[in-house]
């Protein structure tokens, strides 16, 4: 079963991620972390493999519910095309593969994953249930990169 206790972020796809940041830093008293692009994302899908994409993103600092600002390139989870706004809620998880593999048992399909089914998923995975509800389940390995991060450290893939 997913921990959902474990919820530490909503994802949400934007067009422009500086705007995005002005507009809810003020409206939501919130701060940033460091913008990271990643020019190499990882991802799987099931209709494309696995491919390297650029991606751009920040989170929140404040928390322990951090919001996450993503924008990326057109046919990947990340595209805002016609549908900016909230996209998916992220769980720490212990175990993304047995994870996964438990809710693609229980019915649920896989969108998304930082490595083939084959390779044990990655650090992450967005997984659907029959009602569309996206939950991305990520590594509980990375929630102390993520802390410094937070904190004011780096990721390592800021931006220039």
């Amino acid at each position: 079963m997913i921990e959902y206790q474990r919820m530490y972020h909503q994802g949400v796809r934007v067009h422009d991620i500086d705007a995005a940041m002005a507009e809810l830093s003020d409206r939501l008293g919130v701060t940033w972390a460091t913008v990271q692009h990643n020019p190499a994302q990882s991802i799987w899908t099931p209709d494309a493999g696995l491919r390297q994409v650029p991606l751009t993103y920040v989170y929140s600092c404040e928390g322990p519910q951090h919001i996450e600002l993503l924008q990326g390139p057109p046919n990947t989870p990340w595209e805002a095309g016609n549908n900016p706004g909230a996209h998916h809620v992220g769980v720490w998880s212990d175990d993304v593969a047995g994870d996964t593999q438990a809710c693609l048992d229980a019915g649920w399909t896989l969108a998304a994953a930082g490595a083939s089914p084959e390779d044990g998923y990655g650090a992450y995975t967005y997984v659907v249930p029959p009602s569309g509800f996206i939950v991305e389940l990520v590594t509980s390995l990375a929630l102390p990169r993520f802390e410094a991060w937070w904190a004011g450290g780096t990721m390592g893939n800021e931006r220039d």
